[in-house]
């Protein structure tokens, strides 16, 4: 194998050594499957993205995002933290836009400012489920989980489960029970469980975020964009904020992993067509080679 330079970002975090950590591979076409599996699971981060080309090639660049446990279609953060690089390091004239090759598709990316924002695929709604259903999984009461709202499948790129709660101190009580988690799944197929409330933290955001993915190979994962993505999708459709666009709505994740994130989301439902976006920082923190 040819050395392969990497580099290593934190993806919604306000800080070094906050947010969701990605390593991303450039020039990685000649890596099989397997190879880009072992480096993920050497990194031994939620994911691990590979620029297969430093050019693009029909329209967008070509890039694979690995978990620890495999392949997936896309994720929000290495979308995200992969764009930034690419337009930081590889991108000739230091575009403000760039598009990238994912196996969901085409997804574009811009930079505003400090922040780099994607818009996702049109979401998906899928089975609303029992919040019972929800209760043996997660380890809390039934009066946890909001009954005004429903429990409800999602997708813009990688399936998700939305449960709302009451309280932030519930929430974060949570602890999954792996039988039941796993009996659940063998229902739904792999899919995140995003769990939120409108309690946050800090007072300067207004949602407060924990998503649990350990048949991804990711017990808690510290920022998840696509998940944001189906968040914000979720909220529109069923006017959780009583509106039917939003703008700019600060999400707080990672507190329970001890890496506080925050993420930005906008979405906005004309006539049930749902567009949505999601941004967030990508903080540089090192670069190195693979040998």
């Amino acid at each position: 194998m040819k050395k392969h330079e990497f580099y290593i970002v934190d993806v919604f975090g306000e800080k070094k050594y906050a947010g969701n950590p990605l390593a991303v591979v450039r020039d990685a076409g000649d890596l099989s499957t397997e190879d880009m599996l072992e480096i993920a699971r050497e990194m031994n981060y939620s994911e691990t993205s590979f620029i297969l080309h430093d050019k693009p090639l029909n329209g967008g660049y070509p890039v694979r995002i690995f978990t620890p446990a495999g392949e997936v279609p896309f994720a929000g953060h290495p979308t995200l933290g992969t764009a930034a690089v690419i337009i930081r390091e590889l991108a000739p004239g230091n575009p403000n836009s760039i598009a990238l090759s994912l196996k969901a598709g085409l997804i574009q990316v811009r930079r505003e400012e400090h922040l780099f924002i994607m818009e996702q695929n049109t979401p998906e709604f899928g089975p609303i489920y029992p919040p019972e259903d929800l209760v043996s999984v997660l380890g809390v009461t039934s009066d946890a989980i909001m009954e005004e709202y429903p429990v409800q499948w999602v997708s813009t790129g990688l399936p998700t489960i939305i449960v709302p709660f009451r309280r932030r101190d519930v929430l974060s009580r949570v602890r999954l029970d792996r039988d039941a988690y796993d009996a659940f799944i063998q229902r739904t197929g792999k899919v995140l469980i995003l769990a939120f409330c409108p309690e946050p933290v800090h007072s300067s955001n207004h949602l407060h975020v924990r998503v649990l993915a350990p048949c991804f190979g990711v017990e808690e994962d510290p920022a998840t964009g696509s998940g944001a993505g189906c968040l914000a999708s979720y909220l529109v459709r069923h006017r959780f904020l009583e509106s039917s666009s939003i703008e700019n709505v600060r999400v707080e994740q990672g507190y329970a992993v001890h890496r506080p994130s925050l993420l930005f989301i906008s979405a906005k439902d004309s006539g049930g067509q749902i567009r949505v976006w999601v941004g967030g920082n990508v903080i540089p923190v090192a670069k190195g080679e693979l040998i």
